[in-house]
């Protein structure tokens, strides 16, 4: 019976042993390339940089806009600005005026 007992014995240490290196492996896989392991977490991660790049563009365009009505207002009228969107938009110019083209500038929005 002696040798019975040391089979069983060994035996029921290496399922343990066996089960322990499955749960190891299991708990690292899923830590590495599960939904919230390390590669989603780095994908995610470019995704917020991405994402910030193209807040920070429609942050300066939303900037810009802004300073254009700020001169456009009633309180602190420029002119000047005012006079050349009405011309852009309407497309006309006086009887007296001419207008030189200058292919290489940037086109009126």
């Amino acid at each position: 019976m002696g040798f019975w007992s040391y089979i069983v014995a060994k035996s029921k240490s290496s399922v343990v042993m066996v089960l322990l290196i499955f749960l190891c492996s299991y708990f690292s896989y899923f830590a590495i390339k599960g939904e919230r392991g390390l590669f989603t977490y780095f994908y995610l991660q470019d995704k917020i940089a991405e994402a910030t790049k193209i807040q920070n563009n429609y942050d300066k365009q939303k900037a810009e806009l802004e300073q254009k009505v700020k001169l456009i207002s009633s309180s602190s009228l420029d002119l000047d600005l005012l006079d050349e969107r009405a011309r852009a938009v309407l497309n006309v110019i006086g009887d007296d005026e001419f207008i030189i083209i200058d292919d290489d500038s940037e086109e009126l929005d």
